[in-house]
């Protein structure tokens, strides 16, 4: 036991963050003095698709949250022989944009759409050209316009729409309210009043025309990180621990989405820096000195927690096809009489990888489980291409995969390094680069710049989204930028590796075939 994390859980001198992810839910605690991880929790789920469309049931949801909170709970207890009850401040984040849309009574109108569902394309299209701002599939807005444009009967009713994250928290607190970043996933963001884009409210309103709807109304109130969104309530409490030793009356922070909590967990929040976070999705987010000179597809304009604007390339597809194949290879060491668990296995796969040829022999990888925007792909078919001289050698192979987990991102990154946007360094975190040296250094060769990972890269947005509740607690004023470098990273070990210029050319060769090789993924998702 260590006697410190025992005198900050005796205290509640604590900050409990909760993030939905898209294949877990985790649970992280930390002591708020000092930002270490004192408590761990996690639930794994997974979406469904129902009747064309990416969901999770809300039963779901509780579930998996009270599976984490408990869990949670239980390794506190085991590591400092204190089961909390109460939290200096908790918030949750979850994954963004999205559609949950409620009626007048709180009732759920149609099942929860993910930001994975790419059956919104017109709705994006008209948006994007009403508003000259890029709209992308997933967001709130689009899909809402989708459902007025298909004139789906459950519109007229709808008195609230909100993210998952803004969701949890409605049920914890009884507030409508969204940390600004969360709420620039859902509805354009003016960063100079840090609230929704007041000009395009009104020119969607006009959109709409007879159909009487004010979509300020609908949309959740924004908050930026610090300020207060409440406190837990005797019936969120018991929503999120039936056992009924959870305390109410706890301050609550602005709920946020996993981008705003991975700029935090990797404190990239302030200009010319940014950040990769990798999932079953990955994003790259650089917090911008000046605005973008054109309307970019492939962008999406949102903000930091603290409302400054962001460049985000979205993909939808990350680590989820190379956990695939790790599965194989852990069943295969399984069935030749020699198991091994699979992190492992995970590491021994990523460490072949760093023997493989710069350009990973001539095999390419595509990740695409799902559609991707970004390459114009709107199914998605995983696929291992190589020819005939290509050298098919397992080094070779999982380089390809991790390259492949890479490739649409730098897509996108192509276009912000033509917009003149400087990046300094970028962050990374998320379970790829749990493995020390490996996709790190690949992926900074896929950016060109300096990529940092700190021990905090496998807890992710969890963490992030507990350091953000501890923020609560900061004198009011207090610049986040500021609290993260003087207060939460000051003596925080990280390890920073620049792009080796054999594995520059070598990624940019696999690029260009890469590129080339879509032609093959649009042919097989016509195909089969």
């Amino acid at each position: 036991m260590a006697p410190q994390g025992a005198d900050a859980l005796a205290a509640g001198r604590t900050a409990l963050g909760i993030e939905l992810g898209s294949t877990r839910i985790k649970a992280c605690l930390i002591d708020s003095d000092t930002s270490e991880v004192l408590a761990v929790g996690s639930h794994a789920w997974e979406n469904a698709y129902v009747d064309g469309l990416w969901t999770y049931s809300l039963e779901d949801v509780w579930a998996g949250l009270q599976g984490a909170y408990a869990a949670l709970v239980a390794d506190a207890e085991a590591k400092h022989g204190i089961a909390p009850t109460t939290y200096g401040a908790i918030g949750v984040s979850a994954m963004m944009h999205g559609y949950l849309a409620f009626d007048e009574v709180g009732e759920i109108l149609v099942p929860f759409r993910t930001w994975r569902n790419t059956n919104t394309g017109r709705a994006a299209a008209a948006l994007t050209e009403a508003f000259g701002v890029n709209i992308p599939l997933r967001w709130s807005i689009a899909h809402l316009h989708q459902a007025v444009l298909d004139a789906e009967p459950h519109v007229l009713q709808v008195d609230f729409f909100t993210t998952l994250a803004g969701y949890v928290h409605w049920r914890l607190t009884g507030e409508k309210v969204l940390g600004i970043g969360d709420a620039s996933g859902m509805f354009p963001i003016d960063s100079a009043t840090r609230d929704y884009d007041a000009t395009l409210i009104e020119r969607y309103n006009g959109l709409l025309g007879d159909h009487g709807i004010d979509v300020a109304g609908l949309l959740p109130r924004v908050l930026v990180a610090g300020e207060q969104a409440g406190t837990l309530t005797p019936e969120g409490a018991a929503l999120l621990d039936p056992t009924g030793a959870l305390q109410t009356g706890i301050p609550v922070a602005p709920p946020e989405g996993d981008a705003g909590t991975g700029m935090v967990a990797t404190n990239a929040v302030a200009p010319r820096t940014g950040n990769v976070s990798a999932g079953t999705s990955i994003f790259a987010m650089v917090v911008l000195e000046h605005a973008l000179a054109k309307v970019h597809e492939e962008i999406d304009l949102v903000t930091t927690p603290a409302g400054d604007a962001v460049a985000m390339v979205h993909c939808n597809n990350g680590a989820s096809e190379l956990g695939a194949w790790a599965s194989l290879f852990t069943r295969f060491a399984e069935a030749s009489g020699s198991p091994a668990d699979a992190d492992a296995v995970f590491a021994t796969l990523l460490t072949e990888a760093l023997s493989a040829e710069p350009d990973a022999g001539g095999l390419l990888a595509y990740n695409t489980l799902a559609g991707e925007p970004i390459a114009d792909l709107p199914e998605g078919r995983p696929l291992v291409v190589r020819t005939p001289d290509s050298r098919f050698t397992l080094a070779n192979f999982m380089r390809a995969q991790v390259y492949g987990v890479f490739g649409t991102l730098s897509l996108g990154m192509e276009v912000l390094a033509g917009e003149q946007v400087a990046l300094d360094k970028m962050f990374a975190h998320g379970g790829i680069f749990r493995t020390a040296g490996v996709a790190q250094r690949f992926l900074a060769a896929a950016v060109g710049a300096p990529v940092a990972v700190g021990e905090t890269a496998s807890e992710g947005g969890a963490w992030g989204m507990a350091v953000l509740a501890g923020f609560v607690a900061a004198p009011e004023g207090t610049d986040l930028t500021h609290y993260l470098d003087e207060h939460v990273f000051a003596d925080a070990p990280v390890t920073v590796v620049d792009p080796d210029p054999a594995d520059v050319a070598g990624y940019h060769a696999y690029l260009d075939r890469y590129r080339d090789g879509l032609a093959i993924e649009r042919a097989a998702a016509s195909a089969i």
